[in-house]
């Protein structure tokens, strides 16, 4: 197994940024995505590209080399030691963890050889923080776990058993599946209450680690369905001025995604219901241990969602009058539909997955995701493709 897996991705927006002081790069992540990884090996790429070493600030507050520099005092006397000649790269990862953060980086924004990386596992760092100190001059790179391509590479070995084992643990970079499920789970659960704790409660500021479970374990339990706010609230006894709270929180604590519905044939956004997806499936099927809740298709239906997003797509649940699509994805011009299922060996299966695409009369591209290795091919226009090789990207036949 590989140390780590280069994120070129990632790596390849950086480098597209670079060299542009003045706009600030902000990567946003869940923790433990990989970001602090991502921080390193792009600054290893300006060391081999002769930046000398004067010229890279970096620093990571979640470190133990970084304790030294959490005071806002003390970053700022370190910054202002830096260089005033050359370019010279900042990297600030996990700056949320620095009291008044905002206004060092949008200092540091007007000075003219400084470029700057920002990273935080928080969104709301962008919608508010940030945004109220800076004019617009940020770009947001948003950084999911590992893809299964990624995964594949960590973890090299058979493509059908290591998928299981993704769907199982999900894309955690240090989820390591050759260390066991005991280890595998118990980094996941610490990892799942780090996310409540310290980006959850605490910027709630309460310590009702009851509640914002419960909500959890509610939304994890119906990725894949479509609900709303007033069935979370009916789901977990709770109010739902406290469920709105709480769910907000954790979609800016980047813990869930939502997925708007949208109606086909009238090409509207529905203002109600949706689904919820996690954003690490081997979290959600941690805190769902010994729940008895069906995994395959709803992990499955989650990884595909996440790597559309990944692609970047947006990434809405289809409704054609009275039928469900799973996922409408709209790039630029482009929009495909997708299905997930696990198996449509069955024709009962195989009717069910295919009519909702059927019934969409355009001309965009229709694939039915599946785990079956045979009945793949295209039907009357619409793709039945094998989901490893799609996350792969290896040719249809």
């Amino acid at each position: 197994m590989l140390d780590y897996v280069k994120r070129t991705g990632y790596l390849e927006r950086l480098r597209e940024s670079k060299d542009a002081p003045g706009v600030i790069k902000v990567i946003t992540g869940m923790r433990r995505c990989g970001k602090s990884t991502l921080m390193d090996q792009f600054a290893e790429e300006l060391r081999n590209d002769g930046v000398a070493e004067d010229h890279i600030f970096h620093v990571n507050f979640e470190s133990f080399e970084g304790q030294d520099a959490v005071s806002p005092d003390d970053l700022k006397k370190s910054l202002r030691d830096l260089p005033r000649h050359g370019m010279v790269y900042i990297m600030l990862d996990e700056i949320q963890e620095v009291d008044g953060w905002e206004m060092i980086v949008a200092a540091l924004e007007t000075v003219k050889n400084y470029d700057v990386y920002i990273t935080g596992s928080n969104s709301n760092m962008l919608s508010t923080d940030l945004a109220t100190h800076l004019s617009g001059r940020y770009i947001e790179i948003c950084m999911f776990p590992l893809s299964f391509r990624e995964y594949l590479e960590l973890h090299p070995g058979d493509r059908e058993g290591r998928f299981l084992q993704y769907l199982r643990y999900g894309g955690l970079p240090d989820a390591d599946p050759d260390k066991g499920d005991r280890f595998c789970r118990g980094y996941l659960e610490g990892v799942f209450s780090t996310v409540l704790v310290k980006d959850v409660l605490a910027r709630l500021k309460t310590d009702d680690i009851g509640k914002i479970k419960s909500i959890a374990r509610f939304l994890y339990s119906n990725i894949g369905n479509i609900t709303n706010r007033s069935a979370i609230s009916r789901g977990t006894g709770l109010n739902q001025a406290t469920v709105d709270r709480y769910v907000d929180a954790m979609e800016k604590a980047l813990l869930f995604h939502h997925a708007d519905k949208y109606d086909i044939a009238g090409k509207k956004l529905l203002s109600t219901n949706g689904k919820y997806y996690a954003s690490d499936i081997g979290m959600r099927n941690t805190a769902l241990s010994g729940s008895g809740t069906p995994d395959t298709g709803r992990c499955m239906e989650n990884v595909v969602f996440l790597e559309l997003l990944r692609r970047g797509y947006d990434v809405r649940v289809g409704s054609y009058r009275d039928k469900e699509i799973d996922f409408t994805a709209v790039r630029g011009d482009e929009t495909e539909y997708y299905q997930v299922s696990d198996t449509m060996l069955a024709p009962e299966t195989r009717e069910r997955e295919m009519d909702p695409l059927r019934s969409v009369r355009d001309n965009y591209s229709k694939t039915v995701l599946t785990l079956d290795r045979y009945g793949l091919g295209t039907y009357g226009g619409i793709r039945a493709v094998n989901i490893i090789d799609w996350l792969l990207d290896v040719p249809s036949p």
